[in-house]
């Protein structure tokens, strides 16, 4: 094991579960930065933050449930300053493609005086099979916006891989790393994978983002839903109809491909009614 842990905060997230699997599968040691974990993190809770960095020489950061969240980018240039103070040595932060205060937190890391790395990320693969979308897949359909508009959706096992090397590896201080699937696929394509896949239809329904709004007020409340309707306006407005190359730069080989995602989804059983 490493003399000194490797902070991940949001380590019960998509990508920092996957980030600590990987990491101690290397043989690397891991320090949960979680409200639950055994040295507790809390982006409310700035008398945490100290602690959890004691000793940790790397972090991966993550902001859950988005950097467009009211404070957020406030919060991760106070934890910033506290990193710096505590010595940290390279910080690897997950961006999110398209988004202006996304872009906000990364010019934050990048003048913070710490070595970083910054992995601005795609629409999340997972978000169909482990997120918000599983639930209406089960039931046959994708409601999504953005019309035909294409997205270069990633499989954040992708993600995890690069975060893993950016922290394992020599030479990844100071990259920015655009990291995309393949090719890029309307939602529409995204369904009929699915549908081939699942061995049943699986429509993809084209909704306004006032729909969209309405959805997600219905489970996660008004102020997820401003937040996560502006990220969706933003970001399926073609600013991100292309592919990029972090992926292959980072790990020296091509991202995995949607239809790869989706078989791998459907061996573990996430579209299972009983997963």
């Amino acid at each position: 094991m490493t003399e000194h842990p490797i902070l991940v905060v949001g380590a019960t997230g998509k990508t920092g579960a996957r980030v600590v699997t990987k990491l101690e599968a290397k043989g690397v040691a891991v320090r949960r930065g979680a409200r639950r974990s055994e040295t507790p993190f809390d982006w409310d809770d700035p008398a945490t933050w100290a602690p959890v960095l004691h000793g940790v020489t790397k972090a991966y950061v993550t902001y859950f449930p988005d950097l467009a969240f009211p404070g957020a980018v406030e919060k991760l240039e106070a934890f910033t300053k506290v990193a710096l103070e505590s010595g940290l040595g390279h910080i690897v932060l997950l961006s999110g493609r398209g988004e202006h205060f996304a872009t906000m937190g990364e010019e934050i890391v990048r003048n913070s005086g710490i070595p970083f790395t910054i992995v601005r990320a795609a629409w999340f693969a997972q978000n169909f099979s482990e997120g918000y979308l599983r639930d209406p897949i089960l039931g046959g359909i994708l409601p999504m916006p953005g019309g035909d508009m294409p997205e270069p959706i990633i499989d954040i096992d992708d993600i995890a891989d690069v975060v893993v090397a950016a922290l394992t590896e020599e030479g990844h201080i100071g990259e920015r790393y655009e990291v995309t699937g393949p090719r890029l696929m309307t939602f529409a394509e995204m369904a009929d994978v699915l549908s081939t896949m699942l061995g049943r239809p699986i429509q993809h329904i084209p909704i306004t983002f006032e729909d969209f709004h309405a959805n997600v007020a219905a489970s996660g409340g008004e102020f997820v839903a401003d937040v996560f309707t502006q990220i969706a306006r933003e970001t399926l407005d073609g600013r991100n109809a292309h592919t990029a190359d972090g992926v292959e730069r980072a790990l020296g080989r091509k991202p995995r491909d949607f239809s790869e995602f989706a078989q791998t989804a459907m061996a573990a059983g996430a579209w299972s009614a009983a997963a």
